[in-house]
């Protein structure tokens, strides 16, 4: 078998071939140069040697689980046929012993033995027994005529070593008589006839004995080494699996599950029955028979099937009723108890463990979805009633002490203390294969609550009313302020970044003490595939963040009326009203200006410590406006084909709006490549579209000075702080916004 599951490991498909063959395409050309081949493979750093290690080691893993599923695919063909083929031997070895005996019987009759009737009666030759009447026989004809009955006797007292010594003796006389020609060959075919029919009376009674559950385990060893020597192995060996079935089998009435009774105990007890009768048996099964193929073959076969009803006891007893409940804590339980005692059995050659697989994976799995689908109800019916507000967790919560740092809402912190125990119950699951689908469905659930959140933002009704074919229709509270919609992000981002991740740490297989003294992000990052479901996670916060700048965004610019507040006409009517403008910074970006502070002050004390977060937030909403304006197609057709042409103070005033935009972007260190880029495609069309009417742009832009003074008195200004004596600005920003203008105007863009 394992040669045969080698060679079918070892059998490249085509596919692998062709790959071999491309990377073996190196080493064939006649300008392959060795040293620098092996210097270039050397030169991989630490990190590459890691991967690499990493990588070869998840090959070992698969290869190992491909070779193990081709043995068990193919193996059971293989048993049948092996016991087919030793049953054929059996069968022959007796036709042969009948064939031989009639050639000893046809050679005696031509040459000319003639049975005498007077001398042996029918009835003495039916019971097996000769009697000579003549007063003239031989010892050795008295011994044939006495043994039998001398069997008989020993065989009624039940001594059994005593018993197989006359045989032994009785087939040694028997040959040197057929040698010597000392008996006739009726006698000798008489005595053969007598001693096989006693050795099965005496197969027989070992058997069933064996079979006997009060037959003790040295009885059992005793009876089937005598078994053995009786010339019969294959049912031997067959009554020694059977003995040890009925024994287990016998033992387990004591055990019936209730159900009130607690299935993890019921599970210990049945599994400690069956996989110590396997154990016991295939240690019997060494002793007695070697490691001759076909009997281990019967012993693989016996014991597949043992686990088989195994299995299917404790599905049925255990695990079902846990799997229905959503129990996933019980399941694992069960599941992992069997799979330990199983496990045990490796070390004797007999790997069973897939067997259980093959029947507790499918239910865990089961209880697994169940128990996701738990925390996805219960976590969205506490967001029906959040009240979007951060706190610290419940004062009773297990997770109060670890996890005093993190402030979240009440449906939050119940998602968390959910998952926290969700990993607590799936970490046994790693020896069935279920870290993985653990994580997949913890994503699903997640990315489901993400959804919450985005529900709970005030923009998202009327989105819902659009799609309510598609909407999954749940009731959530909605965050009506700043500061509540900003506590939605909160919630999606601690999650997301820290403690998800942390939970997941659980799921590891190469956690050592010294993950202890480890700081936890470089615990986090040490497993590839944890940090690619991390990195899924935070993908899912983006949904969040670009739904609450794309609702906020949307206040700044329309009216409730669905008017614009950043149209063409309040520049292109600048220039006609006659009037003199103050110089100041639009309203819309006023007013984006103050809501980013309020967000930024808020921010603060949210994101402690994630204060990159609240950063890429502001961000992310500036660059939504800006890049809105850049690409409103109606904005520029009017500014650049309308009926009125866009003028100075037009265009004076949207190269300060965005002038502004880069000034407090700056100062709040969120100014982006993508801000930039907007802002530079909104000036340059202003620009070109002003220098479209004939006129020359730069004549009728003031100074780089006045834009910026303009700019940090308007920041001051709009943020409540006082200006410097005698009217004069101070700003940090102002050098550098000052360059920024300068290479606007030497470079006709910004």
């Amino acid at each position: 078998m394992a040669t045969k599951a080698a060679r079918s490991k070892a059998t490249p498909t085509k596919e692998s071939g062709v790959r071999v063959e491309e990377g073996l395409s190196l080493f064939k050309s006649d300008k392959f140069d060795a040293d620098a081949y092996v210097q270039s493979k050397c030169s991989i750093n630490e990190k590459d040697i890691k991967q690499l290690c990493s990588y070869l080691l998840d090959l070992k893993r698969a290869s190992a689980e491909e070779m193990r599923r081709s043995v068990y695919a193919n193996y059971p063909a293989f048993i049948r046929t092996s016991k087919e083929i030793s049953d054929l031997e059996g069968e022959l070895s007796s036709i042969r012993n009948l064939l031989s005996t009639q050639a000893t019987l046809i050679h005696g009759l031509a040459n000319g033995v003639n049975i005498d009737d007077e001398k042996v009666s029918d009835e003495s030759l039916a019971n097996g027994v000769l009697n000579f009447e003549d007063n003239v026989l031989s010892d050795l004809e008295k011994w044939a005529a006495e043994f039998p009955d001398q069997l008989d006797a020993l065989l009624a007292e039940r001594r059994v070593d005593e018993a197989l010594a006359a045989f032994d003796e009785g087939e040694i006389l028997i040959s040197q008589a057929n040698e010597k020609h000392t008996l006739s060959s009726s006698v000798l075919s008489s005595l053969q006839f007598a001693i096989a029919e006693r050795k099965q009376k005496l197969a027989d009674q070992l058997a069933k004995a064996a079979c006997q559950p009060s037959t003790r385990g040295g009885e059992l060893r005793s009876g089937i080494v005598a078994l053995k020597r009786l010339g019969d192995g294959p049912r031997a060996h067959t009554v020694l699996l059977d003995a040890h079935f009925q024994r287990y089998q016998y033992n387990m009435q004591s055990l019936r599950p209730s159900s009130t009774s607690y299935g993890g105990a019921y599970t210990a007890a049945l599994s400690q029955l069956v996989f110590s009768a396997i154990s016991q048996a295939s240690s019997d099964s060494l002793g007695i028979f070697g490691k001759e193929p076909a009997y281990s073959s019967e012993l693989v076969t016996w014991a597949t099937k043992q686990t088989e009803a195994f299995s299917l006891l404790v599905k049925r007893h255990a695990l079902a009723s846990s799997a229905a409940a959503g129990g996933l804590r019980a399941a694992a339980e069960c599941a992992q108890i069997a799979l330990g005692h199983c496990s045990l059995l490796e070390a004797r050659g007999l790997s069973l463990c897939p067997v259980l697989l093959k029947h507790f994976k499918p239910i865990v799995e089961q209880a697994l979805e169940a128990n996701l689908k738990r925390i996805e109800e219960n976590t969205a019916a506490m967001a029906a009633a959040d009240d979007w507000v951060l706190t610290y967790p419940p004062a009773g919560s297990r997770h109060a002490s670890t996890a005093f740092q993190n402030k979240l809402t009440s449906s939050a912190h119940r998602f968390n203390l959910m998952v926290q125990d969700f990993f607590e119950d799936v970490g046994p699951l790693l020896s069935m294969q279920l870290g993985s689908k653990a994580l997949e469905g913890l994503f699903r659930v997640f990315n489901s609550y993400v959804d919450v959140l985005i529900r709970a933002l005030p923009g998202s009704i009327e989105e819902e009313e659009a799609n309510f074919e598609g909407s999954s229709n749940k009731i959530v509270q909605m965050a009506e302020t700043e500061a509540h919609q900003l506590a939605l992000l909160a919630n999606a981002s601690l999650l997301a970044d820290e403690l998800l991740p942390r939970a997941a740490m659980k799921l590891s297989l190469d956690q050592t003490r010294t993950d202890d003294i480890r700081r936890p992000s470089d615990r986090q990052n040490r497993n590839p595939e944890q940090r690619e479901w991390k990195r899924r996670l935070l993908s899912t916060v983006d949904k969040l963040k670009d739904a609450f700048c794309r609702q906020h965004a949307l206040e700044l610019i329309f009216t409730e009326d669905g008017d614009s507040h950043l149209s063409a006409d309040m520049y292109i009517n600048m220039d006609g009203n006659g009037e003199d403008v103050d110089s100041f910074p639009s309203l819309i970006f006023q007013e984006l200006y103050c809501k980013l502070n309020r967000m930024a002050s808020l921010a603060a004390d949210m994101f402690v410590g994630r204060e990159r977060f609240a950063t890429s937030l502001l961000m992310r909403l500036t660059e939504t406006v800006i890049l809105w304006l850049s690409g409103d197609q109606s904005f520029w057709d009017d500014i650049e084909e309308g009926p009125r042409p866009l003028g100075p103070l037009g265009l004076r005033q949207l190269y300060l709006d965005m002038k502004f935009v880069i000034g407090f972007a700056s100062q709040g260190r969120y100014l982006s490549r993508n801000l930039h880029r907007g802002t530079n495609e909104i000036i340059t069309k202003a620009l070109a579209a002003f220098t479209a009417t004939g006129m020359d742009p730069y004549s009728e832009l003031p100074e780089d000075d006045w834009f910026n003074d303009i700019c940090v008195d308007a920041m001051e200004r709009l943020s409540g702080k006082a200006k410097g004596n005698n009217g004069e600005v101070h700003s940090p920003t102002a050098s550098v916004s000052a360059q920024s203008v300068s290479s606007v105007r030497s470079h006709g863009s910004y």
